[in-house]
């Protein structure tokens, strides 16, 4: 997340949600605190923008569906889904660090995590040299092209056996129709495809809404991604 309002209404979150594990009471107090700070950060109701047009099958000698193997942690305060979901990211690429020492390469603050350009030098400083590549998505709304081009990203990706790591802002409806809302911005995970990558498996650190892994459209996720952008 890296909104400044976003950064007020949570403080009382990091008291919350100081370490990765512990009781789920704990956890379950966090994940409101998180929520209404989401909600006090936003600039009002969401409104569900259609998704792009359902992309094509990718061309590639990838299989049809792929979930990667990794490891996953809840992040562990309200300004650390970039380095939890990066984390993600790396141990799918059999590579484990804190998330603290993550954070201190993604240049992680109170603020958050400033794009997806960091993930991408803060994975390659790690697994070398344009393992990952950024892909932005500038406009308010993914093309056609852009939700083709990520599911593409995510097939080539995952069928190598390494996730992606998106940077989102706004809401989002998955498979099976709940909400998924951060107007402040947030990061998750990409860990899974189906139907040639026509719809995505995602691991969100936050805990917010429902389990900690849901499938959504391809064409759905590029929306969400759109004036943001993602590792792959």
């Amino acid at each position: 997340m890296g909104s400044a309002a976003l950064v007020a209404a949570a403080a009382a979150t990091a008291a919350l949600l100081n370490q990765t594990q512990g009781p789920a009471n704990a956890h379950d107090s966090a994940v409101a605190a998180l929520a209404q700070a989401a909600i006090v950060a936003g600039d009002g109701a969401a409104k569900e923008a259609p998704s792009s047009p359902a992309p094509p099958a990718a061309a590639s000698n990838a299989p049809a569906e792929k979930v990667v193997d990794y490891d996953f942690q809840f992040q562990p305060n309200y300004y650390y889904c970039g380095p939890a979901s990066t984390r993600i990211v790396l141990t799918s690429n059999g590579v484990t660090m804190s998330q603290d020492e993550i954070a201190r390469k993604l240049g992680t603050t109170v603020n958050g995590t400033d794009s997806a350009n960091d993930t991408t030098r803060a994975l390659n400083s790690v697994l070398g040299k344009d393992v990952y590549q950024t892909r932005m998505i500038p406009g308010q709304k993914a093309t056609a092209a852009e939700a083709e081009q990520l599911q593409q990203d995510v097939v080539r990706a995952l069928g190598s056996g390494r996730a992606v790591v998106a940077n989102i802002v706004g809401g989002a409806r998955d498979a099976v129709g709940v909400w998924h809302e951060f107007p402040g911005g947030h990061y998750i995970t990409i860990v899974g495809y189906r139907d040639n990558g026509r719809t995505v498996q995602i691991a969100d650190p936050s805990g917010m809404f429902g389990p900690r892994t849901y499938w959504m459209p391809t064409g759905t996720m590029a929306n969400w991604v759109a004036a943001r952008g993602y590792s792959a």
